[in-house]
């Protein structure tokens, strides 16, 4: 699934980033994903974009099986989180501001 496709699933705007509306599971998902990769590519020495590409798939379809063994639910299956970005202004608007200096 690519990135617009997981985006209008999730009902994230396009404006949006998915990691700002990404959970703790989702994002753990991804950081496993992203080391195992990293890893498998040093351990492989594997060389070229194509091979790194392939390599890259290969990984995640590891790491998808893994998650569906083990009953847990899909990345694109989670729901999004409120967007941090949105948050962070939220909580910005409510701060309290210092009385001006006398």
């Amino acid at each position: 699934m690519g990135l617009k496709d997981i985006k209008a699933r999730k009902r994230i705007s396009k404006d949006e980033q998915l990691f700002d509306c990404a959970g703790r599971a989702e994002l753990a998902m991804n950081e496993f994903r992203a080391t195992q990769t990293e890893q498998a590519l040093q351990r492989k020495a594997v060389r070229g974009e194509e091979a790194a590409k392939e390599e890259h798939k290969r990984v995640g379809r590891e790491v998808r099986q893994t998650i569906r063994r083990l009953g847990g639910t899909m990345p694109e299956d989670l729901p999004a989180e409120p967007s941090l970005k949105k948050l962070a202004a939220q909580k910005k608007a409510k701060a309290v501001k210092p009385p001006p200096a006398p």
